[in-house]
């Protein structure tokens, strides 16, 4: 009955489903994250079986070559974010030609009715026929739209359309996890090159729009390692030629990271792995230079490791994964060699660097705490103090204890949050931003104070709206 998919979700989960569908499913997907994405788009949206974030699809250059075919099967992740038929998200589903169709969420009414109309409009055009028809018979006056009126009939109703499954019904129970932050001190040579690093992209880069992504980039590369650093400086270098005026800050830069004897993180991520240096662990990192650093203090001390990498053949990935099940205490994998593999033998994990991203990270923990791990899952976050990412995490600790929450609950948060500071927008926008307006450490302090309240408010909003989801749906929709 399908012979061509699309599923639509939040860029972060993109990767996500393609492991899921590959590894359940057997189905190889294309994904906006591929390379020949970029290369020849034209040809990608003629795929068979796609997997698209739903940011990307709706973008003025792909919206048209979105609808411009039809789908046996169109699937939408985290569908509450089309509870808005105004948006350009709800437009684009409502565009594609399909055959089926089906949403996943979670919570599928946010904060009133004419939500839930328009997701089932989507699903089933003329269930509930128009909007004022269905303020009429099925909202109650005076409950702010979020009582419902004629309560049995519509149940009857999203009886034909929804299938609603909680955890207590599957019997999900997952170990514990546990989180320790070490937030570390940098030596005086490090906190001269992340001073060294802000003062070179405020003095250079930030007034030209295009440089945007090497700003996010550099600024990134120095919550990692000052290592990081260094090859973008000299490909930036070496690309802008003799007539850039930053040339000189840049090799003052390059030469301090050569200078460079030891980081904080190493000294404490060193600690971590001598006091049991026999159990497993997983060291997660997302640029190489980082990677070769810290593969040269465990060498430095004959720690036995494998590395997993992005850019390994698939044999080699499969022999770093089963040697490190069977023989090597410690894998060290970047950001993309992480993707698509369960850890589950495996109970600890160090997060030598951290995503801005929250979704990313709560994917680096799934590898290791997902159905089939029957051990506590215990999380080292590592982090030097005044950084973007310490503030990041302190924020996610602090504001809405992310560590502690369930599998699944960090993303519904996200969103809110979007919503809260502009529709839609990305998690490392709001970052990027307060960063730009926080020029000296107070200032940037103070953003940061800002977006925890902003989150927490979020996650209040958010357990109001799953209780809401409670109370009217209840459990009468299970299979």
């Amino acid at each position: 009955m399908v012979r061509s998919v699309l599923i639509l979700s939040p860029s972060p989960l993109v990767l996500q489903w393609k492991e899921e569908m590959l590894l359940k499913c057997g189905c190889d997907f294309a994904t906006t994250e591929d390379a020949r994405f970029a290369t020849d788009p034209e040809l990608f949206w003629q795929e068979h079986f796609i997997i698209a974030s739903i940011n990307t699809a709706k973008a003025k250059k792909n919206f048209p070559r979105v609808t411009g075919r039809s789908y046996d099967l169109v699937i939408v992740d985290e569908a509450h974010h089309l509870k808005n038929r105004k948006t350009l998200s709800w437009k684009l589903v409502n565009a594609i030609k399909k055959r089926f169709i089906f949403l996943l969420t979670a919570t599928p009414i946010q904060n009133n009715l004419i939500e839930l109309f328009n997701l089932i409009t989507l699903l089933k055009p003329g269930q509930f026929k128009t909007e004022r028809l269905f303020r009429q018979e099925y909202v109650q006056r005076g409950g702010k739209g979020r009582v419902p009126a004629n309560r049995e009939k519509l149940r009857t109703l999203l009886r034909e359309v929804m299938i609603r499954n909680t955890r207590s019904a599957i019997d999900l129970k997952l170990p514990k996890r546990f989180a320790t932050t070490i937030r570390t001190k940098p030596n005086e040579a490090e906190q001269a090159i992340y001073a060294g690093v802000d003062d070179f992209i405020r003095r250079h880069l930030v007034s030209e729009k295009k440089r945007r992504f090497q700003v996010k980039l550099l600024l990134r590369e120095a919550g990692s390692s000052p290592y990081a650093l260094k090859k973008t400086l000299l490909v930036m270098k070496k690309s802008a030629g003799a007539t850039e005026a930053f040339g000189d800050d840049a090799d003052h830069l390059i030469t301090a990271i050569d200078a460079l004897k030891e980081t904080s993180k190493g000294k404490a991520l060193m600690e971590i792995l001598l006091k049991n240096p026999k159990d497993k662990k997983v060291i997660f990192t997302q640029y190489l230079h980082s990677m070769a650093h810290v593969t040269s203090l465990l060498e430095a001390r004959s720690l036995s490791f494998v590395t997993f990498r992005g850019d390994m053949n698939a044999k080699e990935k499969e022999a770093a994964i089963d040697l490190f099940k069977k023989e090597v205490p410690i894998l060290i994998s970047s950001e993309s060699g992480g993707e698509g593999r369960n850890l589950q033998f495996c109970n600890t994990l160090i997060n030598f660097d951290l995503p801005w991203n929250p979704m990313r990270i709560e994917q680096r923990i799934g590898r290791l705490h997902r159905i089939g791990q029957k051990r506590d899952v215990f999380i080292f976050n590592l982090t030097v103090r005044e950084t973007i990412e310490d503030h990041i995490l302190q924020i996610l600790e602090t504001k809405i204890n992310m560590f502690e929450m369930v599998v699944g609950e960090i993303e519904p948060i996200l969103g809110r949050l979007g919503e809260r500071l502009g529709e839609e927008r990305e998690f490392e926008e709001i970052i990027m931003e307060i960063w730009l307006k926080g020029d000296g450490p107070e200032a940037l302090c103070a953003g940061f104070q800002d977006l925890g309240k902003e989150m927490l408010a979020a996650k209040t909003e958010q357990i109001a709206t799953t209780e809401l989801d409670r109370q009217l749906l209840g459990e009468d929709y299970e299979v």
